[in-house]
């Protein structure tokens, strides 16, 4: 199996006009392999580079989290926390790095430490104080 870096599946989801050659290439790539590995890292790079370079609401990102979810090609990396993170995602205002952060560490046992108030107001987070 084959693992790629954000910028090759930013590629692959987004018609970016800039970066047309760019497109076609990593489309090429993923049609001649069955099956790509999404590591965890790439994940939350992918919202990031969704939400500040390319400025896609919310919901756009969801659209495009949950295909990574549903497509057979693409093996993502700890594939129960992505599905439990993208579920917090979408049922809170945490950013999506967050909701990896929270639900690795509900997968461990542990509780969470911040001093985020929007994560702080999740189960199983405690806001850092004084």
């Amino acid at each position: 199996m084959i693992a790629i870096d954000t910028n090759v599946l930013v590629r692959v989801l987004i018609d970016d006009i800039a970066q047309i050659e760019q497109v076609k290439l990593a489309r090429q790539f993923v049609e001649k392999h069955s099956q790509l590995f999404i590591s965890q890292l790439v994940q939350a790079e992918l919202v990031w580079v969704l939400d500040y370079s390319y400025k896609f609401t919310k919901s756009e990102i969801v659209y495009f989290l949950k295909h990574l979810s549903e497509n057979a090609s693409f093996i993502l990396q700890y594939e129960d926390q992505f599905v439990a993170a993208l579920q917090l995602f979408q049922e809170s205002n945490v950013n999506f790095s967050d909701c990896l952060i929270l639900q690795a560490s509900r997968d461990e046992g542990c509780q969470l430490v911040t001093f985020d108030k929007k994560l702080s107001k999740l189960s199983q987070v405690k806001l850092l104080t004084r």
